[in-house]
């Protein structure tokens, strides 16, 4: 029958559905009326294929102890190679409820207390938070940017931080969340190469890779045949479908050594079977999905040049990195000079808006602020007109720099 959810200028309305993004300001220190385009889930409506699917399975009413069949793994093969020209092998699969539950499991899996993991800030926050919670000494590789805003890889730094600290495993942001990077594959060659050379374990967490629009993603382990064994590649169909309610993620380990002991972490939490809704949605997700998510992206795409467009007519001391991959925005507010604080709060009180504050993401983020545009077009204009009325006092002071 088609495709039928292909109509994203319907807003839904999400309040009072026990959704993370819209019925917890106040417990999260926010006014109860606020707009919230903070965390990376989308007001769309997900797949026709995929609400068909769960409600077949929701018909049958019993709801067990449930696995994935050969059409699961089939699904996501054919994914994988449709969108990525990637080939899998099923022997590297190990399903868990979550990327920043396979974070942390890879943590104790390949690293002992106080050993050290590389992150590259501003970075999504979980990834500190996890290797500082299991007593691993954090490392940091900040990223730079050129003058367009563009952001890039100090390798020279990279080097040295891994030697300096003896870090024995890099947490890779691919496609990179806040600052909108895919890497290139030269980029990643480079990486690689250096934790290749000095025995780095890379989890890459490619939980955004069907969202790219100035190039192809590439797979980090695909890049070089030798990055299978220094490799754990982290991906799900929760961002690109909007079902992170149902905790399903697909990781793959080619070398036998480091998926073994990958397992034992997992089995040691007491994890076994994925949820049976997150089973039938992945697998309806990467049979059908091709139409929705391409849709979405040209409508992600056209809602990132609207913003771009309405910053530098209305708010031109506001910087947009440029969006290169995921559906977040990474804008820089540090012409107006306001402290990281104060910045924050005018988001949220003269603005009311909640967007994620940069210093989230490490200091490297003080004065940035990130914002979902996997919205209806009305609410981000809504959103936008809020943002400039909130600056226009300071906004007249503005000299051009």
């Amino acid at each position: 029958m088609g495709e039928k959810n292909l109509n994203f200028n319907i807003v839904v309305d999400r309040r009072n559905t026990r959704s993370l993004k819209y019925d917890f300001a106040e417990e999260r220190g926010r006014p109860k009326d606020i707009l919230p385009l903070w965390v990376a889930d989308m007001d769309f409506r997900t797949s026709s294929y995929i609400i068909e699917a769960l409600t077949e399975m929701s018909a049958h009413g019993i709801f067990g102890y449930s696995e994935a069949t050969e059409n699961y793994f089939s699904a996501l093969k054919n994914w994988m190679k449709r969108r990525h020209g990637w080939e899998i092998n099923e022997k590297w699969l190990v399903k868990t409820p979550g990327v920043v539950f396979a974070l942390a499991m890879a943590v104790k899996a390949y690293t002992k207390e106080n050993e050290a993991v590389l992150i590259q800030q501003p970075v999504y926050y979980p990834f500190a938070n996890i290797i500082e919670n299991n007593n691993r000494k954090l490392v940091i590789n900040e990223l730079k940017q050129r003058k367009d805003g563009k952001y890039y890889v100090d390798f020279e730094d990279f080097e040295n931080k891994i030697v300096e600290e003896d870090v024995k495993l890099f947490f890779l942001c691919n496609p990179h969340n806040p600052v909108g990077r895919v890497w290139t594959e030269e980029e990643l060659r480079k990486m690689g190469d250096i934790c290749l050379k000095h025995h780095v374990l890379v989890v890459s967490d490619e939980i955004h890779a069907d969202f790219v629009f100035k190039h192809a993603h590439t797979v980090f382990t695909k890049v070089r045949e030798e990055y299978k064994d220094i490799g754990i590649v982290c991906t799900s169909p929760s961002k690109t479908f909007n079902i992170a309610g149902l905790q399903v993620s697909n990781i793959f380990i080619a070398n036998h050594e480091l998926r073994r002991k990958f397992r034992k972490q997992v089995n040691a939490s007491g994890y076994s079977q994925l949820n049976l809704p997150g089973l039938v949605a992945c697998e309806a997700a990467y049979q059908h999905g091709d139409t929705w998510l391409d849709a979405v992206l040209q409508y992600i795409k056209k809602n990132a040049e609207y913003v771009d467009k309405f910053l530098k007519e209305r708010l031109p001391k506001v910087k947009m990195t440029e969006l290169e991959g995921t559906y977040l925005l990474w804008l820089d507010f540090r012409a107006y000079g306001l402290s990281d604080s104060e910045l924050n709060q005018r988001i949220i009180h003269n603005a009311g808006l909640w967007l994620d504050r940069g210093s989230m993401f490490g200091k490297a983020g003080e004065g940035f602020q990130r914002i979902n545009i996997a919205c209806p077009r009305s609410v981000l204009t809504e959103a936008l007109e809020k943002l400039a009325s909130a600056f226009e006092d300071i906004g007249k002071s503005y000299n051009g720099l």
